[in-house]
């Protein structure tokens, strides 16, 4: 993915001096974990609540939007894109990309279908093992068969081109597939570049996969939206972490440290648990995280991508 993005930015069109303020736009419709908070069983959290981690892109010089990952929130989710940018009929929806199948993550594409939005025909990228499973597994093959959604795979590496000004690029990451692969997105226009990787096991597995280092995942990037889901290793008493794989946000610090206070400004720390202190925007890990000049995703942040 490293040298694919490299090229990518190279080739990348020249931005346009006269586009109109914020034309493409990407809101974050969802910060948290795949379960939200509160989490099931937890109805006494007075924490500040999360809804999964969900993104979406607006393009209004084409008329399109387009949500990055399904997740059981969806309803409340659209609501709050609708309020920015109102759809020009029915969902509004020009396309769905699907990162993998935990639970958070393509949960919602059921909303789609005839007990909900009824809807027809909308586009969902997902790689080939997980359109596979949306095609034979209830009750998503009944979306399929039933036409409320439409299938698009996409391959690792490959451009998804949905308009002159913004295409997608999946790349894959190591991640727990038991029922798909794992991609992370980039995010392309003209002018801006994000990377959106909710869920990744270990950054040693990631780079090792792309014979990378950490700084090349901020090279040529305006955003970095980055698993959070753990803070530290303390985090779930009684529960031995290292079986529950993801990138702390300390370790992530860590090996970001030597980069420059441009480029921390450029990470955005997403997909934190019901338990991560920094879901408190007040909490003194939150505090340490921005004072170290990184930045933490919130349910309705939004960014220029022009």
């Amino acid at each position: 993915m490293l040298s694919a993005l490299a090229l990518a930015v190279s080739q990348a069109p020249a931005a346009s001096q006269e586009a109109p303020i914020c034309q493409r736009e990407l809101v974050v419709l969802g910060a948290g974990q795949d379960a939200g908070a509160p989490q099931i069983g937890n109805a006494d959290d007075d924490g500040p609540r999360l809804l999964p981690s969900s993104l979406a892109v607006i393009d209004r010089e084409n008329g399109q939007r387009f949500l990055f990952d399904a997740s059981p929130a969806i309803s409340e989710q659209l609501a709050m894109l609708d309020a920015i940018a109102p759809p020009k009929d029915g969902l509004g929806l020009d396309g769905i990309f699907l990162t993998h199948a935990h639970i958070g993550h393509y949960l919602g594409l059921a909303y789609l279908g005839r007990e909900a939005a009824g809807a027809s025909n909308v586009p969902v990228y997902a790689m080939p093992r997980m359109a596979e499973f949306l095609r034979t597994n209830g009750p998503w093959s009944q979306l399929v068969s039933l036409g409320n959604i439409e299938l698009r795979e996409m391959t690792a590496d490959g451009f998804v081109v949905t308009s002159d000004e913004f295409g997608v690029l999946p790349f894959s990451v190591p991640h727990r597939d038991e029922y798909s692969e794992t991609v992370g997105f980039v995010l392309m226009t003209p002018d801006r570049r994000a990377i959106y990787l909710p869920d990744i096991d270990s950054w040693e597995a990631f780079l090792d996969q792309e014979n990378g280092e950490p700084e090349a995942l901020v090279a040529g990037i305006d955003y970095l939206f980055v698993d959070a889901t753990f803070y530290d290793d303390d985090e779930l008493p009684g529960r031995d972490m290292s079986k529950i794989p993801h990138p702390r946000v300390i370790e992530t610090m860590e090996a970001l440290k030597q980069l420059t206070a441009s480029d921390h400004a450029k990470v955005h720390f997403i997909h934190y648990n019901h338990t991560n202190p920094i879901r408190d925007p007040d909490s003194a890990e939150s505090r340490e995280a921005k004072a170290k000049g990184f930045n933490i995703a919130r349910r309705g942040d939004r960014f220029c991508l022009d």
